[in-house]
């Protein structure tokens, strides 16, 4: 496998969609960056998050999800509650090449501050918009930031393309819109 840099992710993207939208150079200033970098692409949250609470005194369950886990918050910031968790989304929608993998991992201007990016993968072939998951791992409220840098995007190339992607088993993620919640 070997890394892509930003000549090949500006070529995919404007070539083939892989990022829409496209930033073809880091944004900066005011704001968390974002953007294209050397070797990968800062990408943005959407200013739409699912905040768990316990309100309702529900568990967690992956295979029976209760939606009345989290409250919607929807705006420029989010605050996550102290030792708490969100679920976003990213405002780039992505088209991944089917010999390609991508590994989205925490931006350190959040890392510094106790907010955690999970580390997740997106595979050959999958399509949609990122569904992030953000942990604040302080004992402090922690504050996010939509439209504005979230997390970085790593792009690695296979020498040869999997026998079976994400998009040809009917991935359960595959075109995913909002934030999606857990599937079976």
């Amino acid at each position: 496998m070997t890394i892509k840099s930003d000549r090949w992710i500006t070529r995919m993207s404007k070539e083939h969609g892989m990022i829409e939208p496209f930033e073809s150079g880091q944004v900066r200033g005011e704001t968390i960056s974002y953007g294209l970098s050397s070797y990968g692409y800062d990408i943005r949250v959407a200013p739409e998050f699912k905040v768990f609470t316990n309100v309702h005194n529900v568990i967690v369950d992956p295979k029976h999800f209760d939606d009345r886990s989290f409250v919607d918050v929807t705006g420029p910031e989010c605050v996550i509650p102290p030792n708490s968790f969100a679920l976003a989304r990213t405002l780039e929608h992505f088209r991944i090449p089917r010999d390609i993998l991508v590994l989205c991992v925490g931006k350190s201007t959040y890392a510094r501050c106790g907010i955690i990016v999970n580390v997740t993968p997106l595979e050959p072939t999958w399509c949609g918009y990122l569904t992030l998951e953000i942990s604040n791992t302080t004992p402090l409220p922690a504050k996010i930031y939509g439209g504005e840098g979230i997390a970085q995007l790593l792009f690695f190339q296979s020498d040869e393309e999997p026998e079976t992607a994400y998009a040809d088993r009917k991935g359960k993620y595959q075109n995913q819109v909002g934030v999606t919640l857990p599937k079976l």
